[in-house]
């Protein structure tokens, strides 16, 4: 299980990675789009779904890592007010309903891929890019995400 937490890890810092550029490609996209259509007066039509494809793979991506640290928005108030197997046994449960409904997320956004490959599904803009880039990006990222939240649960601490 060690061996599977390791990989998880790797995984996540890659990437955390790889989205930080994203991020910078989206600031760069958006950046260069204000200066094509506000000061040379060059439309563009590619630039706004670009950026939103990037900033979805990052959102998606990134979901695994941040919950290994823990990251995600959670309820400080109530821990503080429970004993500690009481928080322990919050959280557990926490991990595993989470896991659950990301599971769930996860196989649709695998249906909607594999729909959007066979039915060559393209976004209707006049650029109109492949669907299959942010349905990737979403499948990919709820799985790792399942999985990370499944380790934690099955790693956790015995409540004593």
């Amino acid at each position: 299980m060690l061996h599977v937490h390791r990989a998880l890890g790797a995984i996540n810092r890659l990437l955390m990675a790889v989205s930080m550029l994203a991020i910078i490609g989206a600031s760069g996209v958006l950046t260069l789009s204000v200066v094509l259509r506000y000061f040379l007066k060059i439309p563009t039509d590619w630039q706004d779904e670009t950026a939103v494809f990037l900033l979805v793979g990052v959102t998606f991506l990134t979901g695994a890592a941040v919950q290994g640290r823990r990251g995600h928005v959670c309820i400080e108030a109530v821990s503080s007010l429970l004993s500690d197997r009481a928080n322990a046994i919050r959280q557990r449960l926490g991990d595993v309903v989470s896991c659950l409904f990301c599971s769930f997320f996860a196989w649709k956004s695998w249906t909607l891929l594999h729909e959007a490959v066979v039915d060559g599904q393209t976004t209707s803009s006049t650029w109109g890019p492949p669907l299959w880039i942010p349905y990737s990006a979403m499948a990919v990222g709820m799985t790792l995400l399942s999985f990370q939240l499944a380790l934690q649960a099955l790693l956790a601490e015995r409540v004593k």
